[in-house]
């Protein structure tokens, strides 16, 4: 079946209130499909087939919504299955899912819940928005380093069904201070009688609980790490934030990204389930903050008004210049965003990644100026093809310097650098480029 028919299916079986039907579409189904279809629905018709789920099902799917769908289910529950589920949900998706929610949902959440979980939640929810600590789990199966290997297996054997991982297991000291992590596979395949310090990895890389957690992800990719070691800052262990959590970090991360690169804020949710009004919200405030920076496009053309009243051959050339600077401008600004967002650039290589750019808009520059003699040469004159071939080539090179630093330097003011990324560059390029345009026009022609 394909996944469009699914959902449609879905709709219909809801809307014709066929329970039968919505009960053998869940059981041909896997939990992360039926999340996906639930987040395309409204919320009061997903409320109808998350409540015919078995039990044995229930807390997989709602762990696969995001927290805005998980927060519309959790209203449409009545008291009991609302702590029920909550209850059973893994320490680090209820802190996070709480630490999004209305006060409303916040309070009567945490109200409901056993005085061991609710303990767990409130010392993840007591770490920084944003950071490692509220991302952690701290669920986990924890081995002294004097251990003998078979002593720790026989530990995992016993508490590993209540942790959320087990196959890298943190190492610590009397202290509790971390020594390092064991992965279960090593434990396996060594001698009983041998110590754990003996195969402990002490080198392996940890985060503090409070540093950024998109951060912390990045280390994980880059490391290759199925879980990595959390700490406080005595170096006690505190918890693991684990890889299905870093890959939802940055998913949430890239999207966030990519959506500040195309000029709108973030909307939290399914698109297909996001009305029209909260889309347009979204994408409204850069349009009128960009609108109004466009008129520095404006007034840049009523200052060279008289020159192009004397070659008005030089208007016909203005939207190619500003779109070509344009383009050039976000191409080198998004490679940037992304390169910085992947750790492959840093805040000291500013003069590098200056250097490099201007070079590659001077090449770009070189190459579109050939097309835009043959160009000008046939529509208006080699005079003016002149102007317009050396002027593609200033605004390329410049175009390309302006979205290579700016990333960087809204990074060192402490600014998304997604946020002064594409729309900004192309606009900010539009109203220089045709200063350089204009200048360039007067000292050839000598208007």
């Amino acid at each position: 079946m394909a996944e469009d028919d699914a959902g449609a299916e879905l709709t219909e079986l809801v809307e014709a209130n066929d329970l039968t039907g919505i009960r053998l579409w869940l059981a041909e189904h896997q939990p992360y499909e039926i999340a996906d279809e639930l987040e395309r629905i409204p919320s009061h018709t997903a409320l109808v087939p998350f409540r015919l789920l078995d039990k044995d099902r229930e807390l997989e799917v709602f762990e696969g919504l995001d927290p805005v769908h998980q927060q519309e289910i959790l209203l449409g529950l009545r008291d009991a299955a609302f702590h029920e589920l909550l209850e059973s949900m893994d320490p680090d998706d209820r802190a996070r899912l709480i630490g999004e929610a209305p006060a409303k949902i916040a309070t009567r959440a945490l109200a409901g819940l056993s005085p061991a979980q609710r303990k767990m939640t409130a010392a993840l929810l007591g770490y920084p928005e944003g950071s490692v600590g509220r991302y952690m789990t701290p669920e986990t199966v924890v081995l002294h380093r004097d251990l003998t290997v078979g002593r720790a297996l026989e530990v995992v054997r016993a508490k590993g069904a209540d942790a959320e991982t087990v196959y890298t297991l943190p190492v610590v000291d009397d202290g509790r201070r971390l020594a390092g992590t064991v992965q279960l596979s090593d434990l396996v395949v060594s001698d009983d009688d041998g110590l754990v310090k003996d195969i402990v990895d002490v080198l392996v890389p940890r985060v503090s609980a409070t540093e950024p957690a998109e951060e912390a992800a990045r280390l994980m990719q880059q490391a290759n790490m199925v879980a990595m070691p959390v700490v406080d800052s005595e170096e006690r262990f505190v918890g693991l934030l684990t890889f299905d959590d870093a890959l939802e970090l940055i998913e949430a991360a890239d999207s966030e990204d990519i959506a500040r690169q195309s000029g709108a804020s973030p909307v939290a949710g399914h698109y297909v389930a996001a009305g029209v009004v909260r889309l347009a919200r979204a994408r409204s405030v850069w349009l009128l903050l960009l609108i109004v920076a466009a008129t520095l496009t404006v007034n840049v053309m009523q200052a060279f008004e008289a020159t192009l009243e004397q070659v008005t051959a030089l208007a016909l050339f203005v939207p190619m210049l500003t779109g070509t600077g344009g383009n050039v401008g976000s191409q080198s600004a998004t490679a940037i965003v992304r390169a910085l967002a992947v750790g492959e650039v840093r805040l000291r290589d500013l003069p590098k990644v200056a250097w490099k750019e201007s070079r590659v808009g001077l090449l770009l520059g070189l190459m579109l100026a050939c097309i835009a003699v043959v160009i000008g040469t046939a529509l208006v004159g080699t005079l003016i093809a002149v102007v317009v071939a050396a002027s593609v080539i200033a605004i390329c090179t410049w175009a390309a310097v302006i979205g290579s630093t700016m990333p960087l330097l809204a990074r060192r003011v402490g600014v998304d650098p997604a946020v002064v990324s594409a729309p900004l560059v192309s606009t900010l390029v539009d109203a220089t480029g045709l200063l350089i345009y204009f200048t360039i026009a007067r000292l050839i022609l000598g208007v």
